[in-house]
């Protein structure tokens, strides 16, 4: 399943504030908005409303209870404003519609007012005896119909509907233009804001994400080694205290590395001094072996099993001694390359045919494979497969070569039970010894160790699989023309 996209620390903040921005300038200038637009119509509708009461009061005493045609155009005539049309009814069997003097149409060009546009139920409330009015949108104009009954006073005082109705529009075209224009004005306010929040959250992310770039910098840079790498404390907030704790932290990690650096440099350097003070008392310990092994077939049998036994520690400790300083060598830097053209069938041949593996190993080694390395190392890092493979794998063993224009590739397989998983990615370690069925019960625990060293001082490489069937195998590669050594000779 593919990953979804993770937007940056900086798209997260700009999109926050954005955010935050657009809602808080909808709210604002909506709530601005609404109310505007209410005090508008509010303040057009209350004006109408006054405006038609005073007209009415010009029309009492009612000259009749029950007008005609004529009366009701006189009522219209008095009734109108010169601002807006007029209807006037009668129990729905007379009316009369009037536009304003002189015929113009109401201002904004409104339609003129005819019983048909008044809603049905501003009708019904005007008829009950109560002045009422209503906003209404007709040929897609705004308008606000005002109705009012007239009413008749009885000598008691008391008054009765007498069933005229008088009708009175007000075009809201100039209030409507207004409030579009509150509107847009709000509109630009919010984009307004949005561009200043963007720029708000550009340079708030620009002081944010600068001392975490500094950070992740200085943070790979510890890592590839640079111990000495600190990073600018700026001012007392939390990212300062962030830069404060990270430099707190290089600190104690430059001095521990050091100490382990030195602790390192300490162990090897007595490790080789060791090593090569040796190798002196070992020489006289090796010819007093080899005198005790010639003569321990004609001494007792207690006699001869331990002059075999001291003959065989000697040499296990004279082995040991140069794989350490071997392997002091590598880790001082200075060990290096003899290079010759070699063939390299032939080398794999010598390696076994010197050690007496000819009979047990099965080879497969195309011939006029040359490449340009080092013999006697080499030497040691297939002596050293092919031994392993002997005393700890099954038989068959087996050399196979294999080239290409640029690589040469040596597998060495037996067939034994192989290597547990657990034991793989430990089997080049210095001196480890696995307790698994390929496990190690004799040797230095340097071998593999010294055989990785010499693949890797060639720029090779050496490691090992277990095959599907069974068995370990090792495949060193390397170059068919490995660099200059650039050390002295050992």
């Amino acid at each position: 399943m593919t990953p979804r996209p993770v937007l940056g620390l900086r798209a997260r903040l700009l999109f926050a504030f954005a955010l935050l921005c657009v809602v808080t300038a909808a709210a604002v200038a909506g709530a601005i908005y609404v109310e505007a637009r209410n005090a508008i119509l509010q303040r057009a509708q209350d004006a109408a409303v006054q405006a038609m009461r005073t007209r009415m009061e010009a029309l009492f005493p009612l000259e009749t209870a029950t007008p005609g045609p004529a009366e009701l155009d006189d009522i219209v005539r008095i009734v109108t404003d010169g601002n807006g049309p007029v209807v006037a009814v009668y129990h729905e069997a007379h009316s009369v519609t009037r536009p304003p003097p002189g015929g113009r149409r109401p201002p904004g060009g409104g339609p003129i007012l005819t019983p048909e546009v008044i809603p049905s139920g501003l009708r019904r409330v005007v008829a009950g005896g109560d002045m009422a009015w209503q906003r209404v949108v007709w040929q897609g104009q705004p308008i606000l119909i005002i109705g009012s009954p007239l009413l008749i006073a009885e000598p008691d005082r008391t008054t009765r509907v007498s069933g005229i109705e008088i009708y009175t529009a007000r075009n809201l075209l100039p209030e409507q233009h207004s409030i579009d224009r509150l509107a847009a004005f709000a509109w630009l306010t919010g984009g307004a804001a949005l561009a200043f929040a963007v720029v708000l959250a550009l340079l708030a992310t620009r002081g944010v994400l600068r001392p975490v770039r500094e950070l992740g910098r200085a943070a790979r840079l510890l890592g590839k080694g640079e111990m000495r790498t600190r990073i600018e404390v700026r001012g007392s907030d939390e990212l300062a205290d962030v830069a404060r704790t990270f430099n707190t932290t290089a600190a104690e990690l430059e001095r521990h590395v050091r100490q382990l650096r030195e602790m390192e440099a300490d162990a090897r350097r007595f490790v080789a001094d060791v090593s090569h003070e040796l190798r002196t008392p070992l020489a006289a310990l090796a010819a007093v072996a080899d005198i005790l092994d010639e003569e321990a077939t004609r001494l007792p049998e207690p006699a001869g099993r331990a002059a075999r036994l001291v003959s065989q520690e000697t040499l296990n400790l004279t082995g040991l001694v140069n794989d350490l300083i071997e392997i002091s060598r590598f880790d001082s830097g200075v060990a290096a390359l003899a290079l010759n053209e070699i063939d390299v069938a032939e080398l794999v041949r010598a390696t076994l045919r010197t050690r007496g593996w000819t009979e047990p190993v099965h080879t497969e080694l195309p011939p006029g494979v040359t490449a340009r390395l080092d013999p006697r190392r080499v030497d040691v890092i297939l002596a050293n497969l092919v031994g392993n493979a002997l005393r700890h794998g099954e038989p068959p063993v087996s050399v196979r070569l294999s080239a290409d224009p640029h690589w040469i590739a040596l597998e060495v397989r037996d067939h034994g039970p192989g290597l547990d998983e657990a034991v793989l990615p430990h089997v080049f370690d210095r001196f480890y010894k696995a307790s698994a069925s390929r496990a190690r019960s004799e040797g230095s625990g340097l071998g593999l160790a010294i055989a990785r060293e010499n693949a890797r001082l060639h720029r090779g490489d050496l490691t090992v699989t277990n095959a599907p069937d069974g068995g370990a195998v090792f495949t060193l590669r390397l170059p068919r023309r490995a660099p200059d050594p650039d050390g002295g000779p050992e």
